[in-house]
């Protein structure tokens, strides 16, 4: 069993930066992703990257944020910039051994590892 801990969420302006974290307690080698989600709509993937350090974002991401893992540490990062106040949700980190489904496809059904959750609110 894997555990995922996010960290870092909070509140920024429009045009601003965050940076979460998420502390998994097993081998990095997995795919993993943020998800968010937003009151009242389906969680959605926004960033993913494989155990060979591809990555791959939702076209309203694209060029704000950035995905990144560090093996030896076991962690798994999303820095965002150019924040707006769409961006606001609940952050999710998932994993899973591998994901065969594209970004903007992928589900809830498609990790079998998540975390609690970290808010960001941009405004």
């Amino acid at each position: 069993h894997v555990q995922l801990v996010e960290s870092g969420g909070g509140s920024a302006q429009a045009g601003g930066s965050l940076n979460l974290s998420c502390s998994a307690s097993a081998d990095a080698l997995m795919y993993m992703a943020w998800f968010r989600q937003a009151p009242g709509e389906e969680r959605e993937g926004v960033a993913a990257i494989d155990s060979d350090g591809s990555t791959s974002y939702v076209d309203s991401v694209k060029g704000r944020f950035t995905i990144s893992k560090d093996n030896a540490k076991n962690t798994l990062y999303l820095q965002m910039s150019s924040l707006k106040p769409e961006d606001t949700g609940m952050y999710y980190c998932a994993a899973d051994r591998d994901c065969y489904v594209a970004i903007a496809k992928m589900t809830r059904a498609d990790f079998e590892y998540w975390g609690q959750g970290t808010q960001v609110t941009v405004s």
